[in-house]
């Protein structure tokens, strides 16, 4: 019941988690105050004409620049498929204010984008000692699976429109409080409600909620953080079977140290 709820309520980057998790299961290897509310970060002093002038980088140039598995060593890191992405160009919302939302969960771009990466990373279990019982080894296994699985997104845009994706993805996270609903690869789903999570300080403005969703009485709480870096937009949506993820700090530190 669980997996099917996760499957159907986190998108598309939801099937491609659930794969990783598979995976890092059988290894056993090793400011102001509406800002607070909104969970974002004071953004950094720019220059406008710096930004003005800034162009967007391509999908080649920005496959060099998504973490990869050298920069996560403690994570079981794959890159995301064209069918993942397809189908998160596809998604949308039964609220056009809450699409930016839909579209950072969903591996996509928020907003027109000069060209996008993408990647899928899970933390890999803790391994069961060498001697360790039958029975310690099932638990660790079960346990496992509450891993948490990050999708990752970084596109880039001409001018200022890394800005103008940020500013939205803040505004959506106000206006959609209340929650949405979300229709990606055939499946419906419904956001019951969007709130600031612990605030993430990286790049030159960050932001953080937590997304709960939920269908068929079972519910699921997700971590959402964007974090600009010049005219690049950083996104991850990170999800766990065991239902509350954590926030992926070493991912995104990773990614935001790749940006440079």
């Amino acid at each position: 019941m669980r997996s099917t709820f996760v499957r159907r309520t986190v998108l598309a980057a939801s099937a491609a988690s659930l794969a990783l998790l598979a995976t890092a299961c059988s290894s056993g290897s090793s400011d102001s105050k509406d800002d607070t509310k909104a969970g974002a970060s004071a953004p950094a002093a720019a220059s406008p004409s710096a930004a003005a002038a800034a162009k967007g980088k391509t999908d080649a140039e920005l496959a060099g620049l998504i973490v990869a598995q050298a920069d996560l060593p403690d994570h079981v890191v794959k890159a995301a498929t064209p069918a993942e992405a397809a189908a998160g160009a596809a998604s949308t919302s039964d609220k056009p204010d809450c699409l930016p939302l839909v579209k950072a969960q969903s591996m996509a771009p928020v907003g027109k984008s000069t060209g996008a990466a993408r990647t899928k990373a899970v933390a890999k279990p803790k391994a069961p000692d060498a001697g360790a019982s039958p029975e310690d080894k099932a638990k660790a296994a079960m346990d496992a699976l509450g891993s948490t699985a990050t999708a990752v997104t970084i596109a880039s845009y001409e001018g200022k429109g890394a800005e103008e994706a940020f500013a939205a993805l803040k505004t959506a996270g106000t206006a959609c409080a209340g929650g949405y609903g979300v229709t990606s690869d055939g499946e419906t789903a419904k956001v019951s409600k969007v709130a600031a999570a612990a605030p993430v300080t990286a790049g030159d403005e960050a932001l953080a909620y937590t997304v709960e969703a939920e269908q068929d009485g079972a519910k699921i709480s997700t971590q959402l953080v964007a974090v600009r870096k010049g005219n690049t937009l950083a996104t991850f949506s990170a999800l766990s079977l065991s239902g509350t993820a954590e926030q992926p700090k070493a991912v995104v530190d990773a990614q935001v140290k790749k940006l440079g």
